[in-house]
């Protein structure tokens, strides 16, 4: 940042859309008053002798949370990125997850915005945590201490940020990242989406636009840091102004031409509902060179549908790029090759939906550099052949350097070895709970290990089940599905007591469609019966956006199931049951 702030200090590392209008208010921040902003926050956290200390950053959207992260770094302050409290709706989830943060990194000062600091003074009877935790409003921080800044003394290997997972069954875990990790992991965004300085001069240094949250690794590795990383300019806006008008994405591509725009799947699914014929005919998305496309399964009807809908605007199917990573490497493990159409594999004539384009197979790109991957048998701990399924292993500079605090959690999940290593192979393995094979050097990633259902002796992927009742009915909502198996003994529902596990489907319609439930479930039992030869438990439809996910757009299948066996799913209309 320093070098960027000295060689272009007046150029626009970013600009923040107000209301999420590229036609409406902007705030933008140069290198040299992002330099000058970090260095003062810095320099007030050391004067507090806050060093190597965990700083809570609770920012609403906007370009001062980045300010507040890059000061934590700069003054070696290990930053944690929160979620603030916001609407009385969410206040009660969003105190629990602040509780935990609290308390497992055992922070000592807590950087927010003025709302958010104020609403924490109101809170102290329900965050006794907050007790002698200091809280500082950080546009209030005066920029004349940047020049009391001092250089931290730092290594590779110390923690520069705890990233929390999004727990959907346990507490969230704080992923220790590096300053050794987050430098290499740029290195690997900027080699595998084409991020090279004659790259960004041709694109007028635009390199990004992002509405992805930046307390969520995809949203701050990728977007907000590797912007600082190459020193290019960068325009931001909330998830909520995207979420409530999801025309507001494609639109700011259009207006300022970046590079690269990405998301989760859903996105371009919420994006083709509303491709209106005049919404597509005033795009221009002919620049568009990376759409990175992670975070959730890809589907190749996403892929399909979305290059025919905007076409017209000049997006080339090219620019689709399906990647993968996760917060426990930093973020990016694979991605796809510039330029070059997603790598796609149709199912087998014998498998469900074979010869099916829409089901194929979506290949997630190719390693990083420094990368490796492994796909091992979980259990026996040896490497598969190519082609063969078994659990996602990766190793390089990028893997984190463990949970924290949690030593046990670290032991199991990144100090993974095999049996049997090739030589000259790495030694120490991240186990990442993903299922997936190589093919040719690229990586496809078929689901999570936890997820996979062993019915009647044959193991099945909810995905393939989700994606078999999405097609079979245009009433299902893309992406929106969740399948799971529940022991019909064990839990009361078999008729004469005959156990074993069945699927339960629980899909996301619209409230339109209410009427025809009996018509939809009818069509979902038939479509998997016919493709995976299981007879379904139970379908429920429920109403749009209610169904557990994740920060990042992942569907939550086990908070599914447990909503669904206490009942307190969003049901329409009446399913029938077996």
């Amino acid at each position: 940042m320093a070098a960027h702030a000295s060689n272009h200090p007046q150029r626009t590392a970013y600009r923040y859309l107000v209301s999420g209008d590229s036609d409406g208010e902007v705030q933008d921040i140069s290198y040299a008053r992002l330099a000058g902003r970090s260095r003062a926050i810095a320099a007030w956290l050391q004067d507090r002798g806050l060093s190597g200390a965990r700083a809570i950053l609770l920012y609403p959207p906007g370009l001062e949370f980045i300010c507040g992260y890059l000061g934590c770094l700069s003054a070696g302050v290990v930053a944690v990125p929160g979620v603030p409290p916001q609407g009385r709706s969410q206040n009660h989830r969003a105190l629990t997850r602040m509780k935990r943060l609290i308390a497992d990194a055992d922070a000592k000062v807590i950087l927010g915005g003025r709302d958010v600091v104020a609403a924490l003074g109101t809170m102290a009877e329900h965050l006794p945590e907050l007790d002698g935790i200091t809280r500082v409003v950080t546009e209030d921080i005066p920029d004349d201490l940047a020049g009391s800044w001092r250089e931290p003394d730092l290594t590779a290997d110390s923690v520069a940020f705890l990233q929390y997972t999004s727990g959907s069954t346990s507490a969230p875990r704080g992923v220790m990242v590096t300053h050794g990790n987050l430098l290499d992991n740029e290195r690997v965004i900027a080699e595998r989406m084409g991020h090279t300085p004659d790259a960004i001069a041709a694109y007028d240094n635009e390199l990004f636009v992002s509405w992805l949250p930046v307390y969520h690794d995809m949203g701050l590795i990728g977007p907000v840091l590797n912007t600082v990383y190459m020193g290019a300019t960068s325009t931001l806006f909330s998830p909520l102004h995207f979420l409530q008008r999801p025309t507001r994405w494609l639109t700011a591509v259009s207006r300022f031409q970046p590079h690269t725009s990405g998301a989760p799947n859903f996105a371009f699914e919420l994006s083709l509902k509303h491709a209106t014929p005049d919404f597509v005919d005033g795009l221009d998305l002919s620049r568009w060179r990376v759409a990175f496309n992670g975070a959730e399964p890809v589907r190749a009807a996403t892929l399909r549908r979305f290059t025919e809908t905007f076409a017209p605007a000049g997006f080339r199917h090219e620019a689709h790029y399906p990647c993968y990573g996760l917060a426990e490497a930093t973020l990016m493990v694979s991605g796809s090759t510039v330029d070059a159409p997603p790598v796609l594999v149709e199912a087998s004539g014998t498998a469900p939906h074979g010869g099916s384009a829409d089901a194929a197979a979506v290949g997630s790109g190719r390693l990083g550099p420094g990368m490796t991957v492994v796909i091992a048998d979980p259990e026996l701990r040896e490497g598969l052949p190519e082609g063969e399924v078994g659990e996602i292993w990766v190793g390089g500079a990028s893997v984190a350097k463990g949970y924290w605090r949690n030593a046990l959690a670290t032991r199991e999940t990144f100090r993974a070895t095999l049996t049997d290593p090739p030589v000259g192979q790495e030694r120490r393995f991240l186990r990442t709970g993903d299922l997936g094979f190589l093919r040719d050097g690229e990586l496809f990633v078929t689901g999570r290990l936890k997820d996979l259902m062993v019915i009647d002796g044959r193991n099945h992927y909810p995905q393939d089940l989700e994606l078999s009742a999405e097609m079979s009915h245009p009433a299902l909502r893309p992406g929106c599905t969740a399948a799971f198996s529940l022991d019909t003994a064990a839990e009361g529902g078999a008729e004469g007591g005959v156990g074993g596990e069945q699927p339960v489907l629980v899909a996301e319609v619209a409230p339109e469609d209410a009427g025809e439930a009996e018509k939809i479930i009818d069509t979902v039992r038939g479509a998997i019966g016919e493709a995976h030869g299981l007879a379904v438990r139970d379908v429920v439809l429920i109403h749009p956006g209610t169904i557990p996910k994740t920060s990042s757009g992942k569907i939550q299948r086990n908070a599914t199931r447990a909503a669904y066996l206490d009942g307190s799913l969003s049901v329409v209309g009446t399913p029938a049951t077996t």
